[in-house]
């Protein structure tokens, strides 16, 4: 899907980020450098590096490293440096997509002339105060929600709503395209792999290795479920990380305890999320905190798979859009047993989006770009 087009001018953009390892701030950097390259500008991305760095530069973008969100005085050291590639880079745009390298990136551009654009894009519900205040000074204020915006202007009573636009996330129809199935090959390598997944509706919760991402009432559904002579299977998809790993035990223990180690399974984060997702009766939101997207929702939804949340932050405000009959009170698990019983029983049809594809997302940001470039 591309973005190309014959710029008025040519714009030298520069992202700030702190790392470009894995995250939907990190993917939004690359989605943006890409567009930014196919539409004849120059794209730059200032961070610590990781293993998204590979695809950036491949994909025409630039990419200097400098670590500028670690949270250490030592950060405040690489101010100098900062300053003098800006300087040298002469950008038309400095977009910042976090809170530390968005005040490195404030304090280094004092005193530059010409002095660039200041964007930011708030990516989460950061806790309001001084330091979250610097997401405030872009002269505009990209906010990836609905969600994002309310509780900015809930909690900032004099910011000025006019410099703020909504810019959803995106994801590419043909990469999660509707109603696609994974092929026999990869659905007899999965069930070889996760033997006690085979035999039953699939349901699905992806999220990392966190209490935040609801896994505790995944596990609690199945039994619930199966309690009601209803069989499924659970995949709890990336929750096993490097550091998570009491984390992880808590939740073996909970398994263990409620008698469903015979239907559940872990694993690390993995790249065929697709598949996993088209192969799902169920894909499962169930963070306990407000979020402030639900790309999840997105893809599940693009695949053409019934979607089950709690209906809060951006997450509910996806569903109540795309999919109302999977919305669930947040903490309800009596109704969530209830809601996904009917789901699986008949689930609603589900239409083909027309919203939400990462070309929308592109467009708005380059749009963005020449506005406040003039």
């Amino acid at each position: 899907m591309s973005v190309a087009a014959t710029p008025a001018r040519t714009l030298t953009v520069v992202q700030l980020i702190p790392a470009l390892r894995a995250g939907g701030a990190e993917r939004s950097v690359l989605e943006v450098g890409q567009a930014l390259v196919q539409a004849g500008h120059r794209s730059v991305v200032i961070s610590a590096g990781g293993r998204m760095v590979e695809r950036l530069q491949a994909e025409g973008s630039e990419h200097i490293a400098l670590d500028i969100g670690r949270k250490s005085l030592f950060t405040l050291g690489r101010l100098g440096r900062l300053r003098r590639i800006l300087r040298e880079l002469k950008p038309d745009v400095v977009h910042v997509r976090s809170r530390l390298p968005a005040w490195m990136g404030w304090w280094a551009l004092k005193g530059l002339s010409p002095k660039p654009h200041f964007v930011t894009t708030v990516h989460g519900l950061n806790s309001p105060g001084r330091y979250s205040a610097i997401m405030l000074r872009g002269e505009r204020i990209v906010v990836v929600s609905q969600t994002v915006r309310d509780y900015l202007i809930s909690h900032y009573r004099k910011l000025d709503t006019a410099r703020i636009r909504i810019v959803p996330r995106g994801i590419d129809p043909a990469a999660f395209p509707y109603g696609h199935r994974p092929d026999e090959a990869w659905q007899k390598a999965f069930f070889t792999e996760f033997p006690n997944l085979a035999g039953g509706p699939l349901l699905t919760l992806p999220g990392r290795g966190t209490r935040l991402k609801g896994h505790h009432d995944a596990i609690e559904l199945v039994a619930e479920l199966k309690q009601r002579g209803i069989d499924t299977r659970l995949l709890l998809l990336g929750v096993i990380e490097p550091g998570r790993e009491a984390y992880v035990r808590e939740l073996q223990d909970l398994i263990k305890v409620r008698g469903v180690q015979d239907r559940v399974a872990m694993t690390p984060p993995r790249d065929d999320v697709r598949d996993i997702y088209a192969m799902s009766a169920l894909v499962l939101q169930l963070s306990n905190k407000p979020e402030a997207f639900g790309r999840t929702v997105v893809e599940a939804l693009s695949l053409c798979r019934p979607v089950l949340g709690y209906a809060h932050g951006g997450v509910g405000e996806l569903l109540a859009e795309l999919y109302p009959a999977g919305r669930v009170p947040p903490g309800d698990r009596e109704r969530l047993v209830e809601r996904a019983a009917e789901l699986l029983r008949v689930a609603p049809p589900i239409a083909p989006l027309q919203r939400y594809r990462l070309i929308d997302m592109q467009h708005a940001a380059l749009a963005l770009y020449e506005e406040v470039s003039g």
